[in-house]
């Protein structure tokens, strides 16, 4: 609690004490960003999401609509209440800055990719697997399919597609569908990431284990964690044993 003269001074001079406002990686969608970072703020999700689609806007922070979900690293923040878009977009670009410093990006020019592609990379790990000590390793396996044209067939990414993320498994009609999220329609990174890339995401993709694995399926204890194969015959035999033991829970 604040005192009177505390009160009457805020209210005189217009001091205001600093909100806390926090977002994670769970956060997919330009329009579940902008209701989460609003919450506790004067502006509203609507006006902040205007500014996370105005091309024109992000251009010279160097993002467009699909990769300004990037702009947020995830992190408690302090801002006052009634800062605006505006203020608000150029405190998270520093923030980027800050936390991109020479090492991180260093690391990201050795592999080929800009912080942006990292994040949209990390974005599809965290998705994978919440298993941290897997992460580099899967990590590792769509970098292998990224440098040799193969399609990274993620099936996280199917999802963000069809935007439905209470599905539980992905069927063969679904990898078609048309979009430039769907990486089994697609060559290459999507154009933007399928959820806010965690940190941990991102370093395990600027220290990816190096390794020759091109595919990974679910392990049949269903615990979570994956099983990486070299070759394709292997793969399928890994997948017929996760899909033995789905069909039978």
């Amino acid at each position: 609690q604040i005192g009177d003269r505390e009160l009457i001074e805020k209210f005189k001079y217009g001091r205001q004490t600093p909100v806390r406002i926090t977002w994670n990686n769970f956060v997919r969608t330009r329009e579940e960003l902008a209701g989460k970072v609003t919450t506790h703020l004067l502006m509203d999700s609507v006006t902040l999401l205007q500014y996370l689609e105005d091309e024109e806007f992000l251009a010279p922070y160097g993002f467009n609509k699909e990769t300004s979900r990037c702009l947020f690293i995830p992190n408690t923040y302090e801002v006052y209440w009634n800062i605006s878009p505006r203020k608000l977009l150029k405190k998270m670009q520093e923030n980027h800055k800050v936390f991109w410093n020479d090492e991180r990006k260093a690391k990201a020019k050795a592999l080929g990719l800009t912080p942006i592609e990292v994040q949209t990379l990390a974005s599809i790990v965290d998705e994978e697997t919440n298993y941290l000590p897997e992460k580099p390793t899967v990590a590792g396996m769509y970098y292998n399919r990224l440098k040799t044209d193969m399609p990274l067939q993620a099936d996280p990414t199917v999802k963000f597609a069809m935007q439905n993320f209470a599905l539980k498994r992905i069927y063969n009609n679904m990898l078609l569908y048309p979009s430039p999220y769907n990486t089994y329609y697609t060559t290459g990174l999507p154009p933007g990431p399928i959820r806010i890339a965690s940190v941990a995401g991102i370093d395990a993709v600027l220290n990816m284990h190096h390794h020759d694995f091109f595919y990974m399926c679910a392990k049949d204890d269903l615990s979570g964690s994956h099983v990486f194969a070299l070759t394709y015959p292997e793969h399928l035999q890994n997948a017929a044993k996760y899909t033995a033991a789905l069909n039978a829970r």
